[in-house]
């Protein structure tokens, strides 16, 4: 067999563990576009609404699978749990382990550019893959498959952190994903000197929470707080 050439589907079938009743599901989730730009033919169809498809089976499975074993965990924390172990990273890792890029259907440019070992494509196609699991087989078939593969990466992350600092936390974040930086601004307190509670609001681009707490410093871990959770929520890690 000639090395460069893709490896027969039903290999990677067995690999996965599951038969296809229809292997056109297969064969369109390893289509990638550059592949199908090439053929010029009609009614050829990628591999990206699967790809689509499939990361909205991934996320849903990961989700349930992080509220079974955390029962008590916030949204903010799931979300971020979540983030990450459903990344690039992660899913051409797994990807790699099947040998994904070997069976990958590849235009000639991209292949010699090394397209089998991308770890874009690769994570695109394994998306692609449970989604076709998906459709062929029903949820319980791509729940398997994902839980299979998830359920050592979900082991290893540990539990949420429940009190690490907030603040440290956001500048963390948003060192890797923004510009900007969180500004903090005290705003009223209220009370006797002995018992006094404050009012602090974070602004981080057009985010703004307001914090409460019984000093400065608490007021501002519990704005932090609330950012990191609005952020979680709009799909940040």
């Amino acid at each position: 067999m000639n090395p460069l050439a893709p490896e027969p589907p039903t290999i990677l079938s067995r690999r996965i563990g599951y038969r296809f009743k229809n292997p056109a599901l297969l064969d369109e989730a390893l289509r990638h576009s550059s592949f199908v730009n090439e053929q010029g033919e009609a009614g050829l169809r990628d591999n990206e609404r699967l790809e689509f498809l499939g990361d909205a089976v991934l996320n849903l499975v990961v989700g349930w699978m992080l509220m079974e074993r955390y029962p008590q965990g916030s949204e903010g924390q799931l979300s971020r749990m979540r983030a990450a172990l459903v990344n690039e990273a992660e899913l051409a890792r797994i990807a790699t382990g099947f040998g994904i890029g070997e069976h990958l259907k590849l235009g000639k440019g991209e292949d010699q550019d090394g397209g089998r070992r991308k770890p874009s494509i690769l994570a695109d196609a394994f998306e692609a893959l449970i989604a076709a699991v998906f459709v062929d087989g029903g949820f319980r078939a791509a729940q398997r498959l994902v839980r299979k593969h998830f359920e050592s990466a979900l082991a290893q992350i540990g539990a949420p952190e429940e009190d690490r600092d907030p603040k440290s936390r956001l500048q963390e974040l948003i060192q890797s994903t923004r510009h900007s930086v969180p500004r903090y601004r005290v705003l009223a307190s209220t009370g006797p000197d002995h018992d006094k509670t404050f009012q602090v609001e974070l602004r981080l681009e057009t985010l703004v929470t307001l914090g409460t707490g019984k000093s400065k410093k608490a007021a501002e871990q519990d704005a932090a707080r609330q950012a990191l959770d609005r952020l979680s929520a709009d799909g940040l890690p």
